[in-house]
């Protein structure tokens, strides 16, 4: 079976057994059906869904004439950039419910919810917006991205009961009404995005995103294979209505159930307490999806450039790591014991320093001074994420905050706790990978040999998973199996670390 993975900006070819089971999100098994895309069809529910909040009022009950309102945005990680895309359209509809009592356009932010990602750039934001939104607002000074180093617009709530630190955007905490439009879509990071993984992850500042993107936390049984019942997803939670009750007002949620496409399922607006648990109930139709019949030995797939958190994700040794860990978070359910990566990535030095301004210097500091398994690394966090000069990227440069190279660290270890070994294939500088504990091979096949050698049976049960990272993610389970995003994952409870 010949099959083409991604690499750099292309493709690398692997001759594969003819057993090879292959999967692409979306395609081997269909995803639920979507809304129809056309503009008026997805305005429509979406407009139906905000008129019909769950577990509180709507928009024309919370705010009046003078209300000072903020739009709180993804970035553009993830959602589509379509011109039907959820942030567009309900941000839009959102914005006629708020005209319709008064609301003048003078008193709306729109603040796109970065967290620790990069500060969006303009061409960004007028993606992410679409030209009547970006015309109408941004000229005028009224779209920002979070700084989570601007103490000037930052609020220190104290600690939650369990001692969590939550510092959050003053933006949004002095505005009558915030209005958080979210992307319910598979995450490995608590089961999915939206809800309240939104604003702590989005508009907090590196202490509080520290109380949960640690080892101590990513590590923990409960986090791998990915679930809704995670002490990280419980975090979020936490974090979250914290934040509401020391605001006085809670987030009025708009969230997308998208598809392997981002084109939207569903819509669900309103607390997000009581509606996070209704939009699982239908993403997890598309995003648990009880495929294999048989647990995977071997794992093949390609790791292309520019992906997910931008060019050099697939070059840069610490954010490969954390996609290779990705992966075993998604698919841990349908690893057997044994299990090996074989993956293909061009890895050729760029880091993209410009990016990820510290990663470079963490990575030669992990090839030093006793420094074995990346949870080594973690006693620096906070060192770097005080660097003021890291800092100054961050804020200005539209560079990664440095705090966020130890959260893809904690990640990154994973792949290791939960993999017999991990193969790079095609590397242009393969030492690179092999400082982060990565075998490497020229090809797929020479990887396969060595790898039956030494951890594998002699016909192996082989996944492949192309398009794995240009496809919305989707999380495998065996057949017969009934997973969703809280019931936790029954059978397989033991201690990972």
């Amino acid at each position: 079976m010949k099959l083409d993975f991604e690499y750099g900006e292309g493709t690398i070819s692997a001759n594969l057994p003819d057993n090879t089971d292959v999967f692409v999100p979306g395609v081997t098994v269909k995803d639920p059906p979507a809304l129809a895309q056309d503009w008026d069809t997805l305005y429509a529910e979406t407009l139906k869904s905000i008129q019909n909040p769950i577990g509180m009022p709507p928009l024309t009950k919370l705010a009046t004439m003078g209300s000072k309102v903020v739009f709180i945005i993804p970035d553009i990680v993830k959602g589509g950039l379509q011109p039907t895309s959820h942030r567009k359209v309900a941000i839009t509809a959102c914005l006629e419910e708020l005209y319709s009592v008064g609301v003048e356009k003078k008193d709306i932010l729109m603040l796109i919810s970065n967290g620790l990602h990069p500060r969006a750039t303009v061409d960004e934001v007028h993606k992410i917006l679409g030209d009547d939104l970006f015309y109408d607002f941004y000229p005028y000074g009224q779209v920002t991205s979070h700084d989570s180093e601007d103490w000037e617009h930052l609020v220190d709530l104290g600690y939650t009961a369990h001692g969590d630190h939550v510092i959050m955007n003053k933006y949004v905490y002095d505005a009558d009404v915030a209005i958080m439009i979210g992307h319910c879509q598979g995450n490995p990071y608590g089961g999915y995005s939206g809800g309240y993984k939104h604003c702590t992850c989005g508009i907090t500042h590196w202490k509080s995103i520290a109380a949960h993107h640690v080892p101590s936390v990513m590590h923990r049984v409960d986090f791998t294979p990915v679930s809704g019942t995670s002490e990280m997803r419980n975090k979020f939670d936490e974090q979250g209505m914290f934040m509401e009750e020391k605001m006085g007002k809670k987030f009025f949620c708009c969230d997308g159930v998208l598809d392997s496409a981002s084109r939207q399922m569903a819509i669900f607006s309103g607390y997000a307490k009581e509606m996070q648990p209704a939009s699982w109930k239908v993403a997890d139709n598309r995003t648990y999806v009880p495929f294999a019949e048989k647990k995977y030995d071997c794992i093949v797939f390609g790791m292309p450039t520019n992906f997910h958190y931008g060019n050099g994700m697939g070059t840069n040794p610490i954010q490969m790591m954390q996609a290779l860990s990705a992966q075993v978070i998604r698919h841990k359910r349908i690893m057997s014991d044994r299990c090996v990566f074989i993956v293909s990535t061009i890895c050729d030095g760029y880091f993209h320093d410009e990016r990820w301004p510290y990663l470079r210097e963490i990575y030669t500091m992990f090839q030093k001074d006793y420094m074995n398994v990346l949870p080594d690394m973690n006693r620096y966090g906070e060192y770097f994420a005080t660097n003021e000069e890291y800092i100054r990227k961050y804020r200005y440069c539209n560079a990664f905050h440095p705090f966020h190279g130890f959260s893809m660290m904690s990640c990154g270890h994973i792949a290791e706790m939960n993999t017999s070994a991990i193969y790079i294939v095609g590397a242009r500088e393969p030492g690179i990978a092999r400082g982060m504990g990565l075998k490497t091979r020229s090809t797929f096949e020479e990887a396969l040999a060595d790898a039956k050698r030494k951890y594998l049976p002699e016909n192996p049960n082989i996944l492949a998973l192309p398009l794995t990272f240009k496809t919305g993610a989707v999380h495998l389970a065996m057949k017969g199996d009934s997973y969703d995003g809280t019931n936790g994952h029954p059978g397989d409870c033991t201690m990972m670390h």
